[in-house]
């Protein structure tokens, strides 16, 4: 692996992580943009992939998915730069406004700056969800929209706890990549 592929990586995730607030949902879609559309290291369907490891994965979903882009790209190496360019910017901004918190806590400016930046973060990820869901109705099969609203159901209106309904669709998908699998090799 050269060494510009590891000095790209560290860059890209250090940009994107120090410019984006509102956490990982927020993340991901400049992150596809970035190593799907830019760089072109990435599939589109690898990135929707890699995306779903990362929320289903314990730990915050920006370091997941850099640390699963970063091995995809370039091994463990790739995966040790790209979190350390993920962290590295929370840190350094934590750490500075830990020292002026109770000037920022007070601050109406600041308070104002916080409201929008909600409304920014809400756009943000219904692109995601918008993005995310539209791949999944072009593939035209009915089981991965039913799974979708059944999940959505589950949680929204009958407060299913989140893990179980996590480990269900990965469930139902790993049979339905074994269907598909023998299905084709039938072929």
């Amino acid at each position: 692996m050269k060494q510009n592929t590891f000095t790209k990586l560290f860059l890209s995730t250090f940009q994107l992580s120090a410019c984006t607030f509102g956490g990982g949902f927020v993340i991901i879609p400049l992150m596809q943009k970035k190593f799907v559309d830019e760089l072109h290291w990435i599939e589109e369907q690898e990135m929707m992939d890699l995306t779903a490891i990362a929320q289903s994965s314990p730990g915050a979903i920006a370091v997941n998915a850099s640390i699963l882009v970063g091995y995809h790209v370039a091994g463990v190496f790739g995966a040790l730069i790209t979190v350390l360019g993920t962290v590295l910017p929370p840190l350094i901004i934590i750490s500075i406004i830990s020292f002026f918190y109770t000037a920022f806590r007070d601050n109406v400016i600041v308070n104002m700056a916080m409201t929008g930046m909600l409304a920014g973060v809400a756009a943000v990820i219904c692109d995601v969800v918008i993005t995310m869901g539209k791949s999944i109705f072009q593939k035209k099969r009915v089981l991965p929209i039913i799974v979708l609203f059944a999940s959505f159901v589950a949680v929204r209106f009958m407060k299913v706890n989140i893990i179980l309904i996590i480990l269900i669709c990965a469930i139902i998908g790993a049979i339905d990549t074994l269907y598909l699998g023998r299905k084709g090799r039938q072929a």
